[in-house]
């Protein structure tokens, strides 16, 4: 670990100071952080508060409830005990190297508390989702606009919560790691944080997904298509697995999945925040988590302001709050610009990128997941044909889903790069390329301003497919099932629009950690230097990876090909663990037939068990190679490249003569750039094509094409569990994958120079 050496020392000579007001800012962060689990605690008093319904639905409501916690129990057991050997690893090699020896304490003191305060994040939050259903489902019965408050508050709780603790994490972390008295370096010594709460987001958005998704096609197969009862009929034995999916799935995984985009970006715009110390002292550090209390105080508001009449459309009263939530971001980014970055206002205008590429992720998600549009219908009308056309379909909208996206993405990287060196023109110590970068860095937090409330929209997708589940089965009024469709649908949107959302923060985030990851190679040749008695050029730097070396070429391929191979595990993880599921209900319709004749009830918890079991031997080795891969390439490179010639940086520092060995470095940065680009490629196709599939499904049980149980709807269910791992496994994984690669490769940068 490093850090830079020109800044350090202008700290040092007294050059460069830290005020009191400065620091300021910090305590204030630190305040809001503690408002959003403060105002977490109000909103889930508020929805424990309501009523919990019948008997029968608090029967149900249980057995999701204690399949969920066994679930959560297990999952997290596993995922500590690898943490835990990783923490050990990670720390002997860093005391192996006299150059990181002083950091090996920070850093795994920084990964344990990332680790453990993401975990908090996916078991707090869900805590209150996992009784927010049967408030939801006993709402309904008198008020769908309660019903949706309900819903929406008890996912408030998981945003505001996953929000705060980040920023919390890495605020408390600066403070204690003397981030006051040495502001340039404590953001290095903060990595750590950022792996820990990746690897916890890899396997709890691996096991849930895969648990979910199991349980998921399982219940569809043998329920709909085989014994043709409706989805959510009690006498399927999958049923409470799947209701259980929700949860461990949507709720969290994604809520591990969003904390670790915002640790992940707050670090790596801290880092560089440090490279332009001479700039903006330690505001210019301290301006990410500043934003990230102001997406607290934005998405409290836009939660605070959601209702809807009894005949409105729920999604437009979600809507509103989105667009309140984004309104007060930019006010509060504005102003955050004023007082910390001197009023340069084109710094502003990236911010202003940042949050117009999440409202059109926002809506380019909807297009192609919503029943209204064309994507969907065309899946639905193909379904007429048969299984084979609605999947050639699917995957046909699957691939086109990504051209537009990465028209957005590219629109916003070019322009915040731009802004950037608009903003900084008069700071002429700093070369454009660091100002352009710290430019995209500011439209990173700019996307990630509105991230709890977009976090508490996903959550209501869960919450609100339980309560449809707890009222079909325990044989509710239609009228009480028509209000909880209603949520469900709005649900259904939510939950593919922060998948959208999770793509494009993780895309401008990726770019970030990359850039971060540069800076970080660049400070390490520079210390080794200084350490040799040499002075490095200011003149070179780290920022140019040549495509035409063999090693750089070599590692993207594998970059190229990990998002792949990864994907592949996880949906064959699904197909395994699924067919465990499907082995159960079979079972259970053949040796108790009174399921079927509706005189005995089946036995839920066996499959949720079976299920549990499967899910989490599934996840270990995908979750493994994640975190190999690139450790890997970079070590490997390192030490065999001189013996194949391959070191073929020209413009290399020297040390005495000799070219400082880059290889694994360029080798690492190559693999993070094309397996950046590949996962975010690949997770679009596969988020948006399966919830085109889904949706595609829902709009034929509406009544088109022949609707439920017509040979359509059948064909509409197959394209469906192709598209359910899809969209709810491999996707969702791949956004964790692209900020583990870059989290994974900054901790590890002092072992591939």
């Amino acid at each position: 670990m490093a850090f830079p050496l020109m800044t350090v020392s202008m700290w040092q000579s007294g050059i460069i100071s830290s005020t009191g007001s400065d620091a300021s800012f910090l305590w204030i962060a630190l305040a809001v952080g503690i408002l959003g689990l403060l105002a977490a605690l109000f909103f889930a008093r508020s929805v424990l508060a309501f009523e919990s319904g019948t008997e029968d639905m608090q029967r149900i409501s249980n057995a999701i409830r204690q399949g969920a916690e066994a679930f959560m129990k297990r999952q997290y057991s596993t995922i500590a005990m690898i943490a835990v050997g990783l923490a050990i690893v990670l720390y002997i090699g860093y005391r192996l190297s006299p150059f990181t020896a002083p950091y090996a304490n920070k850093v795994v003191i920084s990964f344990l508390i990332g680790a453990l305060c993401s975990a908090l994040s996916g078991q707090t939050g869900m805590f209150v989702s996992i009784r927010a259903n049967i408030r939801t489902a006993a709402a309904a019965r008198t008020s769908l606009s309660s019903a949706l408050k309900i819903a929406l508050r008890g996912g408030a709780v998981t945003g505001l919560i996953v929000v705060a603790l980040s920023l919390l994490g890495v605020g408390a972390l600066f403070l204690a790691f003397g981030g006051l008295r040495h502001p340039q370096q404590t953001p290095f010594e903060l990595v750590g944080f950022g792996f820990g709460a990746s690897l916890v987001a890899l396997f709890a958005q691996l096991g849930g997904g895969i648990y979910t998704k199991a349980a998921d096609v399982g219940a569809d197969l043998v329920g709909k298509v085989e014994a043709g009862i409706p989805e959510d009929d009690p006498r399927n034995p999958a049923v409470i697995a799947d209701l259980v999916g929700d949860n461990v799935g949507d709720c969290a995984g994604r809520g591990a999945d969003i904390f670790e985009s915002t640790a992940a970006e707050n670090v790596g715009a801290m880092i560089l925040g440090a490279a332009l110390f001479p700039v903006f002292g330690l505001k210019g550090i301290l301006f990410p988590l500043v934003v990230q209390a102001i997406n607290i105080i934005a998405s409290i508001l836009g939660v605070s302001v959601v209702h809807s009449r009894e005949d409105e459309d729920p999604m437009h009263a979600l809507n509103r709050g989105y667009y309140v939530t984004s309104f007060a971001a930019l006010v509060g980014f504005a102003a955050a610009v004023y007082f910390m970055l001197g009023a340069r206002w084109w710094l502003l205008g990236c911010g202003v990128c940042g949050i117009i590429t999440s409202f059109l992720f926002v809506r380019i998600t909807e297009y192609y997941t919503e029943t209204r549009f064309r994507p969907v219908q065309s899946i639905a009308k193909a379904s007429l044909t048969g299984p084979a056309t609605n999947i050639i379909s699917g995957l046909a909208v699957g691939m086109e889903t990504p051209a537009v996206p990465v028209i957005v993405i590219s629109a916003a990287l070019l322009l915040s790069y731009y802004f950037g060196t608009l903003g900084l023109a008069d700071v002429s110590t700093i070369s454009d390329y660091s100002k352009g970068i710290y430019g995209t860095a500011i439209a990173t937090m700019g996307m990630l301003s509105s991230a709890a409330y977009i976090l508490a929209m996903d959550t209501f997708g869960p919450i609100t497919d339980n309560a449809g589940g707890i009222i079909e089965m325990s044989n509710q009024p239609d009228s009480v099932r028509a209000k909880t469709d209603k949520l469900d649908a709005a649900g259904n949107t939510t939950k593919a629009l922060t998948k959208g959302y999770a793509i494009g923060s993780a895309s401008l985030a990726a770019f970030l950690l990359f850039s971060a990851y540069l800076e970080a190679i660049h400070d390490i040749v520079s210390q080794r230097m200084a350490a040799a008695g040499e002075v490095l050029s200011h003149s070179w730097s780290f920022s140019n990876v040549n495509l035409a070396s063999v090693p750089v070429f070599v590692g993207a391929l594998l970059g190229a090909m990990l998002t792949y191979l990864f994907s592949s595990m996880a949906i064959k993880a699904v197909g395994r663990a699924a067919q465990t599921v499907i082995q159960d209900v079979h079972e259970q319709f053949r040796d108790n037939p009174g399921i079927m004749e509706g005189t005995s009830l089946p036995d839920y918890g066996r499959c949720v068990h079976i299920v549990t079991g499967a899910a989490l031997k599934e996840m270990i080795l995908p979750g493994i190679l994640a975190v190999a891969m690139p450790l890997s390439v970079g070590v490997v490179f390192r030490h065999f490249s001189s013996a194949f010639h391959l070191n073929e940086l020209a413009d290399a520092p020297r040390i005495h003569g000799v070219p400082i060995n880059l290889s694994g470095a360029e080798a690492v940065a190559a693999l993070l750039m094309v397996g950046t680009i590949s996962g975010i490629l690949l997770a679009m196709l596969m988020n948006n094509g399966g919830g085109a599939w889904d949706n595609a499904k829902k709009y034929i049980e509406t009544g088109a094409y022949g609707g439920k149980r017509s040979e359509a709807h059948k064909a509409a269910v197959v394209g469906d569990t192709v598209g359910d791992p899809f969209k709810d496994t491999a996707g969702p994984s791949l956004h964790v994958l692209i900020k583990l690669l870059a989290t994974v490769t900054l901790v590890l940068a002092p072992l591939f120079v």
